[in-house]
């Protein structure tokens, strides 16, 4: 990994350049450097007085900050008036993880898609990236090296930011919880299913569907 995609706390994982690189990416899109981003966030990060928000596993932690980079909320709330512009397919994230059934709106049929207000920066412990790893190679981006080389010596991954008005964590999508509850050799994170969670994750979902910028989304 590149020496400037990481600071002193947080570096950037493959996982998220996905929301670089991938056009069909399913929600938040980035149109800005990596290396800047990642300085930026460490700066907001101790700015905010250097504090992590627990996340849904002791691995994982978020941090909350302004919209700095202009990207587009992720996903919208289902109306009466777009509700006719949702597309459902199935997809995968990766070739090695089973599809699974995506819904979406296609971001040409809602322009313009408002700005978020705030980027929910979730972050996932350098280890639990490792066993990840372990359990996937292809999670590497397709870098051949032992992940305990691959991944710098830095307590916290960058795996995903959604751009957002809510200043707290919203619910992952369900079938990304069913996923986690897999484990890691489907692509999951191995943590079991909370049916609480689930039950205001569906609760959520139900009215919200994520805005993809391509023809169909890789992956929920």
């Amino acid at each position: 990994m590149s020496a400037l995609l990481y600071g002193d706390t947080f570096f950037l994982d493959n996982f998220a350049v996905r929301q670089w690189d991938d056009p069909n990416y399913s929600g938040t899109r980035i149109q800005y450097d990596k290396a800047e981003f990642v300085e930026k966030v460490h700066q907001l990060f101790k700015e905010q007085g250097a504090k992590l928000v627990d996340g849904y596993a002791p691995f994982c932690k978020h941090v909350f900050v302004p919209n700095f980079v202009g990207a587009k909320v992720g996903a919208l709330a289902i109306t009466p008036e777009n509700r006719h512009l949702l597309r459902c397919a199935y997809t995968r994230r990766r070739p090695e993880e089973l599809a699974v059934l995506t819904r979406w709106i296609p971001e040409s049929a809602v322009q313009p898609v408002p700005q978020a207000q705030h980027l929910d920066i979730i972050l996932y412990s350098r280890q639990q990236l490792l066993q990840e790893y372990a359990a996937m190679p292809s999670k590497t981006g397709g870098q051949a090296a032992d992940p305990e080389q691959l991944l710098p010596d830095v307590p916290w991954g960058i795996i995903s930011i959604k751009a957002q008005d809510e200043s707290y964590e919203t619910p992952m999508q369900p079938i990304t919880m069913m996923r986690n509850a897999l484990g890691r050799e489907e692509g999951g994170s191995g943590v079991t299913l909370d049916r609480q969670a689930y039950e205001a994750s569906t609760q959520y979902w139900q009215g919200h569907a994520a805005i993809v910028a391509g023809e169909e989304p890789s992956g929920e």
